[in-house]
């Protein structure tokens, strides 16, 4: 079902980054850092999500650019060959890990590799794409393009310091590249942004739409093949060097790109899926349930009771001592306490949310546990973590605190913006500044 064969467009997922940014989310252990494909979403991985809405819009075929040991057997004892997900899924070989310097060398060297000829759609597994790609794939056809970057359109205030933006002709094609400009920049650069404050520019969201033959016959021009074995970022290098040079890059315009390298940005596209902003995603989830709109709740959650009242959870909605939505998952076997209210909020299997807890606009991982009590907004709870909460000393996690993997924090924890890496055991603590990462014992002492 290549490219070669039948004319289908093939998928080649990056996978090989090491989720800095995103810690203490991609992290299993202090020193253990779990592939950015694994990162918990919504009830699967990540890279499940990715590979479901491409398999959805007739994509059979992928290849997986993975990096060292751990990367690469993390994704494989997932995906395994595609079997589970009805696709076939081919893996870059470890020989080439070395030379998989920047997302673009990546991709150039494996094309090499695969022998791919035809299209190939070119995304990364730590973001979460609205696309649609017949209409992608016309445009692509129609400019006789090389690469089609998938553009999302922004305003110059959220573009500013943060995304980087093309600037294209009447036709789509892009001319150029502005890495990240700051407000003044854009107002030089696009002076409409300086009257309007609603126009939107075009900015990158990381995924490509590439003709594997033309691409790989530029990779061997002399500077183009060394540049890849030294670093070749999409972004910074490969596209500004084919508009530079006058070959055809397109944009094209998707609806929505999720970001979930940080814990701030992780949260927020949890929101918007939550509150069916993301087509996609509607169509890949289960249908929330009737009588209470944009929230999923597992059978197996309503028939489980809690250890103080000994009733269910479908009973405490039906008399409104808990109160749950709207934008709410509640995965399997979830047992709610008396006096919960949960407000856009996605509670992983098997956790367990204590009576008097609030969790809003969070995450709360599988067999988490939020105690008694407990005020948890803006936040990240990872798998296994227990926040311990009393009513007389509850815990208060906001502003995008994270919690990482199998952490403890004591109760009358106040943590503002602050990250806690896995495996720790945190007594109470207030007044540690945001942006803090507790990452060992040494760091907490610093605190107490």
């Amino acid at each position: 079902m290549s490219t070669d064969r039948n004319g289908e467009t093939v998928g080649i997922l990056l996978a090989g980054g090491r989720g800095e940014r995103a810690k203490p989310i991609t992290l299993k252990s202090p020193d253990h850092i779990r592939s950015k494909a694994l990162i918990p979403f919504a009830g699967r991985r990540l890279v499940e999500w990715v590979v479901d809405a491409c398999r959805e819009q007739g994509i059979r075929r992928f290849y997986v650019v993975t990096h060292g040991l751990e990367n690469r057997t993390q994704i494989k004892l997932l995906l395994g060959h595609g079997e589970r997900y009805g696709v076939d899924v081919t893996y870059s070989r470890s020989r080439f890990d070395r030379y998989n310097v920047g997302s673009a060398g990546a991709t150039l060297h494996n094309l090499e590799q695969w022998d791919l000829q035809g299209r190939a759609l070119v995304l990364p597994v730590d973001s979460l794409f609205d696309f649609d790609l017949e209409s992608m794939e016309a445009a692509h056809a129609e400019r006789g393009a090389l690469v089609t970057v998938a553009a999302v359109r922004r305003t110059a205030d959220e573009i500013a310091g943060k995304y980087g933006v093309m600037r294209t002709d009447d036709d789509g094609l892009v001319q150029g590249f502005v890495e990240k400009p700051d407000r003044t920049r854009l107002g030089e650069l696009f002076p409409r942004t300086t009257v309007d404050a609603d126009v939107t520019l075009p900015t990158n969201a990381g995924m490509y739409l590439v003709d594997c033959a033309r691409l790989r016959l530029l990779a061997r021009e002399p500077e183009l093949f060394r540049q890849s074995y030294q670093r070749l970022d999409w972004g910074q290098d490969l596209l500004p060097w084919l508009a530079a040079r006058g070959l055809p890059v397109a944009a094209h315009s998707i609806g929505r790109l999720g970001d979930l390298g940080n814990v701030p940005d992780y949260l927020h596209t949890l929101g918007l899926v939550l509150d069916g902003a993301y087509e996609q995603m509607n169509r890949l989830m289960r249908r929330p349930d009737v009588a209470s709109p944009r929230c999923w709740i597992h059978e197996s959650s309503l028939r489980t009771k809690d250890d103080v009242t000994g009733t269910t959870l479908a009973q405490k909605i039906d008399e409104g001592s808990v109160v749950v939505g709207p934008g709410v998952r509640i995965g399997r076997e979830v047992e709610i306490g008396p006096g919960v209210r949960l407000d856009h909020a996605d509670i992983g299997d098997g956790a367990e949310v204590r009576e008097g807890a609030t969790v809003v606009r969070s995450a709360v991982g599988e067999s988490a546990v939020v105690g008694a009590y407990a005020e948890i907004e803006d936040s990240y709870i990872g798998p296994m973590a227990e926040v311990c909460s009393e009513r007389t000393r509850p815990a208060r996690l906001e502003r995008f605190s994270a919690i990482g993997d199998g952490a403890m924090l004591w109760p009358g924890s106040r943590f503002c913006g602050v990250s806690v890496y896995p495996r720790l055991r945190v007594p109470a603590m207030t007044g540690v500044p945001a942006e803090t990462e507790l990452k060992s014992a040494d760091d907490i002492l610093n605190w107490v």
